[in-house]
C-alpha cells in the first residue's frame, strides 16, 4: 500500500527578525523529491545581503531582546511548548521529511520526528536546573560561577537527517539563551522551513531563530561573518576541516560533528542471528547515509564466512522503493550527486579483487541504489578507508581481539564503533580501546538526547546531546568579591 505523498509545502523564503523575505537579489533553487526526480519547489537562495542582515537579527535579539535574559525556566517553558507543538503535527513533519530526504516514512514516523521531540523536552527539563556554583577561594572572598550564553550561533545542518540534528543544535543553543542563524543544506531545507513557523508560535522572540536556506557560498558567508560567536557544524570532513580553519581567523567557537567509518566487530561468541540482524540494519538505515552507520563489518574467522552469506542475502532482500509504500526499509539517495558518488565506490569495486553481492539499481526514476556487500576488501582500500554514504558495507576476517582492534581503529575517523559478543568483560575491555565517541555492545544506533555523540581525529571535535550538548553553548564567568 502506498500512503498518498500530498503534504502542505511550507513557503520558501528566509525567516530574519520575525519576517517572511525573498532572497536580497531573488535567487531561488529547485528542491528535488528523491524518489522520482521532480521538482517539489523552490526555495530562496541566501546572499551575502541576507546573511548579514540574519546575523544583525540575532545580535540586536541577543543583546537587546529578552531570550538571553529570560530565566533558564522560562526559556524551558518555551522548549516545552515547541515539543507539544511538534507532537500535534507530527503526521505532517514526518511525511514532509521522507518526502524530502527519501526516507522510509516508517523511521520518519517512528525515529526521526519523535527523537525531536524528545530532544526539545531533554533541554527544556534539563537547562530548568542550570545553575553555576560557589567556590571556597584562600582569599577572604566571596566567589561564584555564572554559566551564560555565548551569543549568536550558527548553525549549519547536513542533508540526511534534517529534523533530527537541527534538533541536536537549535534546542541546547536556544535552552542556553542564546540566538540562532540556521542554515540548513541546500537539499532538504523543508523541515526547517516549518520549524521556523513552530519557533515562533511557541514564544521563541523574533530574531531568537532566523533561517536562511541557501548554497555552500551562503554557510561560508555565515561562517566568516564577525557577529557569530559560535558555529556549529555537521558535514563532511572536508568541509568540516574548511569551517574550523575559516572560524579559527576569528577566534569563534566551534563545534564539528563530521564524517565516521564505524567498525562493527562480530565476536564468534556472539549470538549470530541477533548479530547479522543488527549488522544489516546498521548499513542499510537511513539509505546508509548516516555518519554513524555500521558501514564495515569486522568479523572473527570462525564465524566470517557464514556471516558474509547472510548479509550477501539480506542485500538483495531488503525492501527498496518509495518511502511512502508500506514496508519499504531502503529509499533514494537524498540527490543525484549522492548517488552518483555511491556509484563510482561500486565501480572501484567492480575493477578490484572484491566480491560484490547486490549494489542493483532498480528501473525507472529517483535516485535508487539496492544495498550492497563487499567481501575480499583490503585495509588499505578506499572502501575502507573513505566514507561512501550509502547503503554498502564492506566484511573483513580477523583472528585475534588485538587484529580486530587495530582494524576497527585503522582508518581516520572515530564517530561510531560497535561490537557484537556475549563476554562481558571483553565488552568492557574492547569499548575502551576503540577510538570512537560512542561505542554500542549487542545493537547498533543506539540513540538518546541524554547521551553525548561527536567524534575523534577527521570526525571532528565537540559533543551533541546531553548535559555536554548544553554545555557547548555555555561560557563560564567567574565573580570574585572581596571580603577583607
Amino acid at each position: 500500500m502506498t500512503i498518498t505523498r500530498s503534504v502542505p509545502l511550507p513557503q520558501g523564503l528566509l525567516h530574519i527578525g520575525g519576517k517572511l523575505l525573498p532572497a536580497a537579489d531573488g535567487r531561488t533553487a529547485p528542491i528535488l523529491d528523491p524518489a522520482t526526480g521532480v521538482e517539489l519547489t523552490q526555495v530562496a537562495v541566501a546572499g551575502p545581503e541576507d546573511v548579514d542582515r540574519a546575523v544583525g537579527a540575532a545580535r540586536e535579539a541577543f543583546d537587546n531582546g529578552p531570550w538571553s535574559r529570560m530565566t533558564p525556566r522560562e526559556r524551558g517553558r518555551v522548549l516545552w511548548r515547541v515539543a507539544d507543538l511538534l507532537r500535534a503535527r507530527a503526521t505532517e513533519f514526518a511525511r514532509l521529511e521522507s518526502l524530502d530526504v527519501g526516507k522510509p516514512l516508517m523511521f520518519t514516523t517512528t525515529v526521526d520526528i519523535p527523537t525531536v521531540i524528545d530532544t526539545f523536552e531533554y533541554y527544556a527539563g534539563l537547562v530548568a536546573g542550570l545553575e553555576g556554583a560557589t567556590r571556597a577561594t584562600a582569599a577572604p572572598s566571596f566567589a561564584y560561577t555564572r554559566r551564560e550564553p555565548i551569543g549568536v550561533v550558527a548553525a549549519i545542518t547536513p542533508f540526511n537527517f534534517p529534523a533530527i540534528l537541527s534538533a541536536t543544535k537549535l534546542a541546547p543553543a536556544l535552552a542556553a539563551g542564546n540566538t540562532v542563524v540556521h542554515k540548513p543544506a541546500p537539499e532538504t531545507p523543508l523541515s526547517a522551513l516549518l520549524f521556523a513557523e513552530l519557533l515562533a508560535e511557541a514564544g521563541v522572540p523574533e530574531g531568537g531563530y532566523n533561517l536562511i536556506t541557501g548554497d555552500g557560498p551562503t554557510g561560508a558567508a555565515l561562517v566568516a561573518h564577525p557577529g557569530v560567536d559560535k558555529i556549529a557544524f555537521t558535514g563532511s570532513s572536508a568541509v568540516g576541516a574548511q569551517v574550523a580553519a575559516q572560524a579559527s581567523a576569528s577566534l569563534k567557537q566551534v563545534t564539528v560533528e563530521l564524517g565516521g567509518k564505524g567498525a562493527n566487530i562480530i565476536f564468534a561468541d556472539a549470538d549470530l542471528g541477533a548479530a547479522i540482524e543488527t549488522a544489516v540494519g546498521a548499513f542499510v538505515f537511513n539509505t546508509g547515509q548516516f555518519c554513524m552507520s555500521g558501514s564495515r563489518v569486522l568479523v572473527e574467522r570462525p564465524v566470517y564466512q557464514a556471516v558474509v552469506d547472510a548479509l550477501g542475502g539480506a542485500a538483495t532482500h531488503v525492501p527498496v522503493g518509495d518511502p511512502f509504500s508500506e514496508g519499504v526499509v531502503v529509499g533514494p539517495m537524498a540527490g543525484p550527486n549522492h548517488l552518483a558518488k555511491v556509484v563510482s565506490y561500486l565501480d572501484q569495486a567492480a575493477s578490484s579483487d572484491a566480491q560484490l553481492v547486490g549494489g542493483q539499481r532498480p528501473d525507472g526514476p529517483g535516485f535508487f541504489i539496492g544495498p550492497a556487500v563487499l567481501s575480499h576488501v583490503a585495509q588499505d582500500s578506499p572502501l575502507i578507508q573513505e566514507e561512501v554514504f550509502g547503503p554498502v558495507v564492506t566484511v573483513q576476517p580477523f583472528d585475534t581481539e588485538d587484529e580486530a582492534i587495530r582494524m576497527a581503529n585503522g582508518t581516520r575517523y572515530g564517530l561510531s564503533a560497535g561490537l557484537q559478543t556475549k563476554d562481558v568483560t571483553r565488552a568492557h575491555r574492547v569499548a575502551g580501546a576503540l577510538n570512537a565517541g560512542i561505542v554500542w555492545v549487542n545493537g547498533w544506533a543506539l540513540l538518546d538526547p541524554a547521551m553525548p555523540f561527536g567524534g575523534v581525529g577527521a570526525s571532528g571535535y565537540g559533543r551533541e546531546n546531553g548535559p555536554e550538548g548544553l554545555d557547548g553553548y555555555l561560557r563560564t564567568k567567574s565573580v570574585v568579591i572581596n571580603l577583607a
